[in-house]
């Protein structure tokens, strides 16, 4: 296998994790409702419909990474997703760590930076594809 092959296969996996993990989060939210997500959006004084902005970061982008469709845009809306996620719910939560040792936020530090991370390098060559991959 050459190592472009490897790359591309290694792309595909990290688009895939990232997506269909975060998915299962939107299609939380799309099940039980944002409601939550509203009153938090709007006790920081910014408009409740912001908080429907939720389901692009977590079930439009999540299907953009799944399918190889402007892949680097969306990994950027999944890391900006997971920047507001962390300014409006675990901000207190930055410096600590769980009790097994780990980050407490380690979960949407590996969503923020894998979103990067697919921004950054494209969606390779098993992708739907188009000029912003």
């Amino acid at each position: 296998m050459s190592s472009n092959t490897l790359e591309d296969l290694g792309k595909l996996v990290l688009r895939l994790t990232v997506g269909i993990l975060l998915l299962f989060h939107g299609i939380a939210k799309m099940r039980y409702g944002i409601s939550g997500i509203e009153s938090m959006v709007v006790a920081r004084g910014l408009p409740a419909f912001f908080s429907w902005a939720v389901y692009i970061g977590e079930v439009v982008a999540p299907l953009m990474l799944i399918f190889g469709l402007y892949t680097r845009v969306a990994g950027l809306i999944v890391a900006i997703n997971l920047l507001f996620a962390i300014a409006l719910v675990h901000t207190g939560h930055l410096s600590q760590f769980s009790n097994t040792g780990g980050w407490r936020l380690e979960l949407q530090g590996l969503y923020l930076f894998g979103g990067l991370a697919i921004a950054m390098l494209g969606a390779g060559r098993y992708a739907i594809g188009n000029r912003w991959n």
